[in-house]
């Protein structure tokens, strides 16, 4: 029971070290607010940050969401195809090196600084963890099962669907437990670029005006956003796969 609450407990003692320790040392508030602070400024702004926490929310879920249905399509193909392979992959493998945030101005050129090129950065950068993920447990299927599947003359479509599908589910979900926490940071590298609106724009334009607070309160807001998504995808995993070994792991008490 008393394990249920150990993250809260942690995060408590977090809040609470930095709270008395701050005021024992004597920071000052322009290096570093109070948790109290910081919590009493998103109380006090709650709509207006609702307003920028919804935009940023919007930019990230559309990004991952089509990064997950452009990911697994692309995996597919770069698994039946050896040409995708060789040409496909190869270029995922050469725009995920180079620094997404040097591409954004990019975006924002070609797309305008509306929420379309927010989506478009956040897909981009959440793009690559999908489909390396994908690939890996679309192919992580045994060989005489796909063996038998040949021999029961069954299509294609068939072994995708039946066979490839549900072997590579626990490795799409590791990816897309990645690639939320990815797409979030590609919306707030949109909003840094060029943006009137969204948690990024409340952050660049708090520090410029040294509003260290609000600085603070919208990285805290972000950072709650970013949990809250990554349990909604556990939620949703082990809802689509309660099977796999690591739930049934974690229902025995184990790690």
């Amino acid at each position: 029971m008393i394990r249920r609450f150990e993250p809260a407990i942690v995060l408590i003692g977090f809040l609470a070290f930095w709270e008395i320790g701050a005021r024992l040392m004597q920071v000052p508030q322009y290096i570093l607010p109070l948790p109290t602070a910081i919590f009493a400024e998103l109380w006090n702004n709650l709509g207006w940050y609702a307003m920028h926490a919804y935009y940023t929310l919007a930019a990230c879920i559309l990004g991952f969401l089509l990064a997950l249905f452009v990911g697994i399509a692309m995996s597919v193909g770069i698994v039946y195809s050896r040409v995708l392979e060789s040409t496909l992959y190869t270029l995922l493998v050469s725009l995920n090196s180079i620094p997404k945030i040097a591409l954004a101005p990019l975006f924002i050129i070609w797309m305008g600084t509306n929420l379309t090129s927010k989506v478009a950065i956040s897909m981009l950068i959440a793009l690559f963890s999908i489909v390396i993920d994908a690939v890996l447990g679309l192919r992580s299927v045994d060989s005489d099962t796909l063996s038998m599947a040949r021999s029961m003359r069954a299509s294609p479509m068939k072994v995708l669907w039946y066979i490839r599908f549900p072997a590579a589910m626990p490795y799409i979900f590791a990816g897309m437990k990645v690639a939320i926490s990815l797409a979030l940071v590609g919306a707030i590298a949109g909003e840094f670029v060029a943006s009137q609106v969204g948690l990024g724009y409340v952050i660049m334009v708090a520090q410029g005006s040294f509003e260290i607070t609000r600085v603070f309160a919208a990285i805290v807001l972000l950072g709650i956003l970013g949990t809250i998504l990554f349990y909604l995808i556990i939620i949703a995993e082990r809802f689509v796969i309660p099977w796999h070994i690591s739930h049934r792991v974690i229902a025995g008490g184990g790690h």
